[in-house]
């Protein structure tokens, strides 16, 4: 019986030592959005299934939240009833009201090493500004994007264009389109999305013409310039000149309605860029989108915030997460998988993203694209805000109002919200 006492006290201490772990373990709870290009449940189940096998100190509980609205609205709504979660991915656009509410926390202030500050700077500029204010890192990219022009080779072929050759510029687009309707009889030229996110694309359009919407500090707009009218203008124009459907566009259908064939031209994320080469029974290209005075696109979707009202340990836990969702592997896997982009150089230098971006180009455009980027409409009382500018937006495709009254109204309306901001 004595020989037996070893054996039994190495198991019971073995026992102790599990329990030990497991109730040290550090919980995180994570706010995360589907919505663009359809439920990415399955992937990120599988990254937080990895990432705890590697990590069996660190539990994350994935919580899907809808969209970015729907996931800002969920997550200040467990920090306002006590149930903190300890991070989220949410719109990069929504830092100035977090911030001001004081529910997150700046990562310059847990990097320790010479390691995470190398990490915090290894990311695209263009992907930083909106997570950036006043020199402090507020969120890191992850499930980033920019607007991208896709085109049906196959339409543009049967209509005597060249299949390999996207349109340039406005006018380039606008003509190209028309060749298409006209020879196709029953297939639009081209679509725009008026629904979901009106402001992004209009901020393209605008951009494109040589304007930014808004200041850095997030206390001024400037939707009624005559740049971003004439913007406006073309884009009611495409519908006016019969190469494009009138009224609005939905963002949740278009990509169907490409994939269909129902339009030879769209705009829409890179986000749809997995989707549509898995889905698509025809030649397609993807292009950066036309110049007016300028290329540009600005850039969208989701970063990681960590927040506020966490424990020290729960706020490292949340980082060595980030750090090892956002790494280079990752972050090309994450690429390939969805069309999102590697948010990082180095992502695009490892071997899996360089592969894939050999054998299928367009991964590679929205990345290019950068160059020409902007960071997307961020103001104080965003939500208010961008909602101004979609009523305006939608207002004119619709033919309600003229462009120029629209977006007239639209900023007399964002001056009274934003009176308060003014520095």
């Amino acid at each position: 019986m004595s020989s037996r006492l070893p054996f039994a006290l190495t198991a019971l201490a073995a026992g102790l030592l599990s329990a030990t772990q497991a109730s040290a373990a550090v919980d995180l709870t994570m706010y995360y959005p589907v919505s663009v290009g359809g439920a990415l449940t399955d992937v990120i189940d599988e990254l937080v299934e990895e990432f705890e096998d590697e990590h069996p100190e660190i539990d994350v509980e994935a919580i899907y939240a809808g969209n970015y609205d729907d996931t800002r609205v969920r997550a200040m709504s467990a920090i306002e009833a006590g149930d903190t979660p300890e991070l989220s991915v949410m719109f990069s656009i929504d830092l100035f009201e977090l911030i001001e509410q004081n529910a997150i926390v700046a990562f310059d202030d847990l990097v320790e090493t010479d390691e995470e500050r190398a990490w915090l700077d290894g990311f695209y500029p263009g992907l930083m500004e909106n997570g950036q204010l006043d020199g402090k890192t507020y969120g890191i990219p992850f499930q980033r994007s920019t607007i991208v022009l896709f085109w049906n080779k196959d339409a543009f072929e049967a209509a005597g264009l060249d299949p390999d050759t996207p349109p340039q510029n406005w006018d380039e687009m606008a003509e190209m389109a028309a060749t298409v309707r006209e020879a196709s009889g029953d297939q639009w030229g081209v679509m725009v999305p008026s629904t979901g996110y009106p402001y992004w694309m209009f901020q393209a359009f605008a951009y494109q013409n040589g304007h930014r919407l808004m200041n850095e500090a997030g206390t001024e707009v400037y939707f009624d310039d005559p740049a971003a009218i004439e913007a406006l203008e073309y884009w009611v124009s495409l519908a006016e000149d019969g190469v494009m459907p009138g009224g609005t566009i939905e963002w949740g259908t278009l990509r169907q309605n490409f994939l269909e064939q129902s339009t030879a031209m769209m705009w829409h994320t890179t986000g749809n860029l997995s989707a549509v080469k898995s889905d698509a029974d025809f030649d397609f290209g993807v292009a950066m989108l036309p110049a007016k005075t300028q290329r540009g696109s600005p850039t969208g979707g989701g970063n990681f915030y960590i927040f506020a009202d966490t424990s020290d340990e729960e706020q490292r836990a949340a980082m060595t997460f980030i750090r090892w969702m956002t790494a280079p592997e990752r972050a090309a896997d994450w690429s390939i998988e969805t069309g999102y982009m590697g948010v990082s150089p180095a992502a695009f230098e490892t071997e899996a993203l360089r592969d894939y971006v050999e054998a299928f180009p367009p991964a590679a455009v929205a990345r290019d694209q950068l160059e020409f980027g902007t960071a997307e409409l961020a103001t104080y009382e965003g939500g208010r805000i961008r909602r101004t500018l979609d009523n305006a937006v939608q207002a004119a495709l619709t033919g309600q109002m003229t462009p120029e009254a629209a977006l007239t109204q639209a900023q007399a309306e964002a001056d009274r919200i934003l009176r308060r901001y003014a520095r």
